[in-house]
C-alpha cells in the first residue's frame, strides 16, 4: 500500500512516497519541490527563542559550591559563628558561586524565617509638594539608620485612592506603616481597616497638624496655628488693612489652622470681615496663580497676601509679577512650610516651617520604639512652628501708590 505525505524543509514541500509491505516499512522519497508554496496552513516552525534563564535558587549555589543547602543558608544570612562553625574556605567557595550565579535571597522568605522585613509603609497626600518629599527625607534617613527600607506611596490628592493603598499597603507583609495628612479622617473605610491594623498589632504611626477623637495610634503633631496667628500681627505691624488669603486645598476643612486665626486677627484688629479676600482655589501651583489674579484684580486689592502654603505663594508672587507689582513694595506675601527653595526666590519668603524632616525622623522613632515595646501606651510628639521673617514682607503702600 502507498502513501503519500507532505512535509517540510527549509520551507519547501517534499512529497514523500511510503511503501508498506507487509510488516516492513520501505519508504521511497521521491522530492519535488514546487513554489510557491501552495499549503500556506503547512509551514515551517518558527526556531524556538532562547528562554530567559530562571532565577538561581539556594540549592543551585549548594551545588556550585560542592555544600549542603543549610550551609549556604548559613552562610547568606550571616550565622557562622557560635553553634554553627563553618571554616572560611568553605565560606569563600559559597561567596563565589553566589557571584557566579548572580544569586539573590527571596526577600518573602527570609521575612517568614525571620518574622520582619525591616520595611517601612509611607503614604503622602501629593508628590508635587515638596513639604511632603522633606517628610519622606526625614523618614528615609532615619529608617536606613536603623537598617530599615521605605516603600513609597502617594495619594495623589484622592481620598479614595489613598484608601485603596492603605487597604494594600496594611495587607503587605511590612513592619510598620507612616500615614501623613490625615489620611483615616477623611474616609470611614479609612477608619475600619486602621481598626483592624490596630486589632493586629499593625504598628502604624500618623504625622498631622491635629488628632481627631481618641487617640489610637502613635502620632506626631506639629501645627500653624500660632504661627498664622504671628503672621498676621506682623503684617498688622506693618500698616497692612486689606490682607487677602490664598486657599488652596482639595479638602478646606484641613487648613483650619490657618484659616481660622486669619479670620481671628481681623476680628480682633477691628477690620471688616470680607469675603472676597480669601480665594479659595485647587492645590496646584497655577491654581494659586489664578487665585491671586483675581485677588490683585479687584479694585480695592489687599495689599499682603497669606497663602496657605509656599507652593501657593510661589504662583502668587509670579502673579504680582505679571500685574506689574513689586514684593515687597506694592505687595507683602507670607507663605507656609518653608520649602527649600522658599529662600531662594526673589525676594526670599517670609514663611512658617515645620521641620517637616524632623517630623520624620520622629515618626520612624516612634515606630522603632512600638516594635521594640509593643505594648506600652500610645504617644503623640508636639512640634512647635516657627514664624521666619525674610525679604517678601515690608510696610503696606500708600493709597496713592495702590491708585497708580
Amino acid at each position: 500500500r502507498e502513501n503519500r505525505l507532505l512535509t517540510c524543509v527549509a520551507g519547501r514541500a517534499i512529497l514523500v512516497k511510503v511503501i508498506y509491505t507487509c510488516k516492513v516499512a520501505r519508504v521511497t522519497l521521491h522530492v519535488s519541490f514546487f513554489s510557491p508554496f501552495p499549503y500556506p496552513w503547512l509551514t515551517m516552525k518558527k526556531p524556538a527563542e532562547a528562554q530567559p534563564s530562571r532565577r538561581p535558587i539556594q540549592s543551585d549555589v549548594a551545588r556550585a559550591a560542592g555544600v549542603s543547602r543549610g550551609t549556604v543558608s548559613y552562610v547568606v544570612n550571616g550565622v557562622t559563628t557560635g553553634k554553627v562553625s563553618i571554616s572560611e574556605e568553605t565560606r569563600a567557595r559559597v561567596w563565589r558561586a553566589v557571584e557566579e550565579l548572580g544569586y539573590e535571597p527571596d526577600a518573602g522568605a527570609r521575612a517568614l524565617r525571620s518574622g520582619t522585613t525591616h520595611t517601612i509603609g509611607l503614604v503622602i497626600p501629593d508628590l508635587s509638594n515638596p513639604h511632603y518629599w522633606e517628610n519622606a527625607v526625614g523618614i528615609e534617613h532615619e529608617a536606613r539608620a536603623a537598617g530599615y527600607r521605605l516603600l513609597l506611596s502617594s495619594m495623589e490628592l484622592n481620598a479614595d485612592y489613598g484608601v485603596d493603598i492603605f487597604k494594600d499597603l496594611a495587607g503587605r507583609r511590612i513592619d510598620a506603616l507612616i500615614l501623613t495628612g490625615a489620611l483615616t479622617e477623611k474616609s470611614g473605610e479609612a477608619q475600619k481597616i486602621m481598626a483592624r491594623c490596630i486589632k493586629r498589632g499593625q504598628v502604624i504611626v500618623e504625622i498631622g497638624d491635629h488628632q481627631l477623637g481618641k487617640q489610637r495610634v502613635d502620632f506626631v503633631v506639629s501645627d500653624y496655628r500660632a504661627t498664622t496667628a504671628e503672621a498676621m500681627a506682623h503684617l498688622l505691624a506693618l500698616g497692612h488693612k486689606r490682607i487677602g488669603f490664598v486657599f488652596g486645598l482639595t479638602d478646606p476643612a484641613q487648613g483650619a489652622d490657618r484659616i481660622e486665626p486669619y479670620h481671628e486677627a481681623i476680628a480682633a484688629a477691628g477690620l471688616p470681615a470680607d469675603p472676597a479676600l480669601v480665594a479659595e482655589c485647587g492645590p496646584a501651583l497655577e491654581d494659586g496663580y489664578q487665585a491671586a489674579l483675581r485677588l490683585l484684580q479687584m479694585p480695592d486689592r489687599p495689599t499682603a497676601i497669606m497663602a496657605l502654603n509656599d507652593m501657593m505663594a510661589i504662583g502668587v508672587l509670579r502673579a504680582a509679577g505679571d500685574c506689574g507689582l513689586r514684593v515687597p513694595d506694592d505687595l507683602s506675601l507670607v507663605g507656609c512650610d518653608d520649602i527649600p527653595v522658599a529662600s531662594y526666590l526673589v525676594p526670599r519668603l517670609t514663611t512658617s516651617s515645620k521641620d517637616s524632616v524632623l517630623l520624620g525622623r520622629h515618626a520612624v522613632r516612634l515606630v522603632l520604639d512600638r516594635l521594640q515595646n509593643p505594648g506600652r501606651p500610645v504617644r503623640s510628639i508636639h512640634i512647635p512652628a516657627r514664624f521666619i521673617v525674610r525679604e517678601s514682607t515690608g510696610p503696606a503702600p500708600h493709597a496713592a501708590a495702590l491708585r497708580m
